[in-house]
C-alpha cells in the first residue's frame, strides 16, 4: 500500500516583506485544497518570529504532491515573492505508525 506523504515547508520572509509573503501564501490555500490528492494544507505563522511560516501538508501520494509543485498558482506565488523570501526548506516526511 502506498503511504501518504507529509510535507513540512518552511518559508522565511525578509523582515521588510512579511506582509507581502503572508498575503501570497494565503492565496495558495484555497486552490491547493481543491487539488487532487490534497488531504491537508494548513499555513502557520510563528507567534514570536512573524517572518517564519510553515505549511503543514498531507498528500495521498508523492506524485500528486509533485504535480502540485508544478501548478500555475505556485508559479505565480514564486514570481510574486521573488526577492522577498530569504529561506525556503521542504521536508518530505512519512508518518511513523
Amino acid at each position: 500500500m502506498m503511504k501518504s506523504l507529509t510535507i513540512i515547508a518552511r518559508i522565511e520572509a525578509n523582515k521588510d516583506r512579511i506582509d507581502l509573503v503572508k498575503s501570497e501564501l494565503i492565496k495558495l490555500i484555497e486552490p491547493t485544497r481543491k487539488e487532487q490528492g490534497c488531504l491537508q494544507y494548513d499555513l502557520h505563522q510563528d507567534n514570536e518570529n512573524p517572518e517564519n511560516f510553515i505549511f503543514y501538508e498531507n498528500w495521498e501520494t508523492r506524485e500528486l504532491w509533485q504535480t502540485h509543485m508544478e501548478n500555475d498558482h505556485l508559479k505565480a506565488y514564486i514570481k510574486a515573492t521573488e526577492g522577498a523570501v530569504s529561506n525556503f526548506v521542504v521536508h518530505e516526511m512519512s508518518k511513523m505508525d
